[in-house]
């Protein structure tokens, strides 16, 4: 028997993917990472909310990308140690993925009044390895 749907519980998620290429080495480390290095990296930002604006939608993922441009382009074709946070911050993958999260979050939040927040965010150093942060 199919479970009755409680609004009040129900939840939406929207993703939006954004790649950027950087440079980074890992500080306190012992091994290839801690040669200045590149990645092709891919960001991935998942929104969610119990409630859809007045057109039907979480957000609209334009206005998602919006949010997400001016952090990838901080970060993009940089040495990612070189800029802040990550002159003092490893700029490992776990530590750019709560900058993203951080960052989106921010904005988000006066985008939307608290109506939507940021669920997670994942980086993705190679096809193969990412890191996940969420609250």
């Amino acid at each position: 028997m199919p479970r009755p749907l409680h609004y009040n519980q129900s939840m939406y998620e929207i993703t939006v993917d954004a790649g950027f290429s950087s440079g980074h080495y890992l500080r306190n480390y012992r091994g290839k990472c801690e040669n200045p290095h590149g990645h092709n990296y891919k960001v991935r930002v998942t929104l969610c909310g119990r409630e859809l604006d007045g057109s039907g939608l979480l957000l609209d993922f334009k206005e998602l990308k919006g949010v997400l441009r001016p952090v990838v382009e901080y970060l993009d074709h940089k040495m990612i140690n070189e800029l802040e946070p990550f002159d003092r911050v490893n700029p490992s993958a776990e530590n750019l993925a709560r900058y993203f999260y951080d960052e989106t979050s921010k904005h988000l939040s006066e985008m939307t009044s608290g109506r939507v927040r940021v669920k997670d965010c994942t980086i993705f150093e190679t096809d193969t390895s990412a890191a996940t942060y969420y609250e």
